[in-house]
């Protein structure tokens, strides 16, 4: 998922990805523990931009104020 992906989003589709990544990821660790594979890099980048993207939301809300 690109930024340009994640600020089309509104804010409760944000945190409801945010919240299936998160799932995801704790899928991704357990199945790297067995099989040696896994996606935890891409997942990790994913919600790190939502995060990102958040803050920065917030932060521009906070200065127009």
């Amino acid at each position: 998922m690109k930024f340009k992906d994640i600020k089309k989003l509104s804010e409760n589709d944000r945190e409801k990805k945010l919240k299936e990544l998160k799932l995801e990821l704790i899928k991704s660790k357990a199945n790297a523990s067995k099989t040696g594979s896994s996606r935890i890099k891409q997942i990790k980048k994913i919600i790190a931009r939502i995060y990102t993207f958040n803050n920065l939301n917030k932060k521009g809300v906070e200065q127009n104020k």
